[in-house]
Parts: C-alpha cells; sequence; structure tokens
C-alpha cells in the first residue's frame, strides 16, 4: 500500500508544478519579449527624421494629459492637507504641515499618481491606437513600404513618454503642494510662513532627484508595455479584431498600474 500511496501523491503534485512551471515560463517570456520590444525602439529613437513625430507625440501624451494631471495634483494636495492636518494636530506638530505634504508628494504620491494618470489617459489611447493599426493590416503595410513599424510608431511614443512623464511628475508636486497651502493655510488657518519655510528646508535635491527617477521608470514601463500589448494584439488568444485590441487596452492600463507600484516598491528599497 505504501510504494500506491506515494504513486498516488506523486501522481497529484506533478500537475500542479507543471502549472506553475509553465506559468512561470510564460511570464519570463513575456518579460523578455517585452525587454526586446522595448530595446529595439529605443535604439530608433536616435535616427533621424524622428524630430517632428516625437513632438506630436509629446502633445499627445505630454500637453494633453496635463489638465487631469494637475486636476488631480490639486485635489490630492488638499486632501493631504486636511488629512496631515488633522493627524498633526493630536501630537503638536502643525508647523510641520509643509514638510510632511511635500516630502509625501516629492517623494511618493507625485510620480506615482501623475503616471498612474497619464496611463490611464494616453497609455490607453496607444495600446489601442497601435492595436487598430495592427488589426486593419496597416503595419504589414510599413512592412511592404520597406518602413520599420516599430521605429515609426513605437520609438517616437517612448522617446515622448521619457520626456512627459518627469514634466508632469513636476507639476503635479508643484500644484500638489499648493492644494495643501489651500487646504492648511487659507481654509484651516495655519501660517503660510511657516508653511512654505517648511517646504523649503524639508525638500533635499535628494528627494527631487529620487521622484523624477521613479518618473523615468514609470515612462519606459508604461510605453514599453502599452506600446507592446497594442503592436502584437493580434496575437492574442483571447480574442481578435476589435474585441483584441479592446483585450489589448484593458491588459495595457491593468499591467501599467500593478508594473508601476511595484517599480515604485523597488526603485524606494535602492534610492531612499
Amino acid at each position: 500500500m505504501a510504494p500506491l500511496a506515494k504513486i498516488h501523491i506523486s501522481n497529484a503534485i506533478v500537475p500542479l508544478f507543471s502549472f506553475v512551471g509553465a506559468g512561470t515560463l510564460r511570464l519570463l517570456g513575456n518579460f523578455g519579449a517585452i525587454a526586446v520590444f522595448f530595446s529595439l525602439a529605443f535604439v530608433n529613437i536616435f535616427r533621424r527624421k524622428q524630430l517632428r513625430e516625437i513632438v506630436k507625440q509629446v502633445f499627445y501624451i505630454g500637453a494633453r494629459s496635463s489638465l487631469i494631471v494637475l486636476l488631480v495634483g490639486l485635489f490630492t494636495g488638499m486632501v493631504l492637507g486636511l488629512q496631515l492636518f488633522y493627524t498633526l494636530v493630536k501630537f503638536g506638530s502643525v508647523g510641520a504641515l509643509g514638510s510632511a505634504i511635500s516630502l509625501t508628494l516629492v517623494r511618493e504620491m507625485g510620480p506615482v499618481l501623475a503616471a498612474i494618470m497619464i496611463t490611464a489617459r494616453a497609455g490607453s489611447g496607444i495600446a489601442a491606437e497601435i492595436g487598430i493599426l495592427r488589426i486593419s493590416e496597416q503595419v504589414d503595410a510599413l512592412y511592404s513600404m520597406g518602413v520599420d513599424p516599430v521605429r515609426y510608431l513605437v520609438s517616437p511614443r517612448i522617446a515622448a513618454a521619457i520626456i512627459s512623464f518627469p514634466l508632469l511628475t513636476a507639476f503635479f508636486d508643484l500644484i500638489g503642494i499648493i492644494g495643501g497651502y489651500l487646504t492648511g493655510v487659507l481654509l484651516l488657518g495655519t501660517n503660510g510662513g511657516t508653511y512654505f519655510y517648511r517646504v523649503q528646508s524639508s525638500l533635499s535635491m535628494v528627494d527631487i532627484q529620487g521622484g523624477f527617477i521613479k518618473s523615468l521608470v514609470f515612462a519606459i514601463i508604461v510605453s514599453g508595455v502599452c506600446c507592446y500589448q497594442g503592436y502584437f494584439c493580434h496575437m492574442r488568444s483571447d480574442g481578435y479584431g476589435a474585441k483584441a485590441v479592446g483585450m489589448a487596452t484593458v491588459s495595457a492600463v491593468v499591467i501599467s498600474c500593478v508594473m508601476i507600484l511595484v517599480a515604485d516598491y523597488v526603485v524606494t528599497s535602492f534610492i531612499m
């Protein structure tokens, strides 16, 4: 009976290891494909005749996302002002409100929330646009005309994301600090001079650099994932045609947001 029991247990365990192993290999394969895809697109950024298309994508990704980023930044700062004020009052440290708001925004919430807002607004559009070009066979038409689709479609968007993310993060931080001022000083009566003195004295160049490093990492992640999902939407197993474009867009936003939070933890562990 003992040998039979061992065989029965081993037969139950093998499918489990097989499932885990297949999922792990598939995940590693996807990461490798994205890395190769991004590397080819990044190298093509420095080719000639890219400037005009990069400027167009900076306008689409950066300028047209600025309103939502500034709006979210303003109300994030206002909410932080309310929450931190009532928390600091309990410890008699209301004078540190400026420090708490500025450090929270510059180190953490500014890069993360700005990246998520850009992903929701521009990243989804990138995935859908490239996906439509793919299923309508316009990508294949570029191949037939001797034009590299990765250089023409993907490289300008990656370059524009690398330019736009740090700029929008800076705007988010600035308007968030102003939102904290509106709540903490104008609404709740904290001293305005103390608020801005704390903001200036608590922020160091290391904090600002860390926020910009995060924004650059997020730019690479979002642009790479969204372009990859749209470019290869025709290879999806969960749909084809318009459904594949929709699923690719959803996957691009979800994967980008999850990877932003994962990368935020990893980068914070190294630079903070």
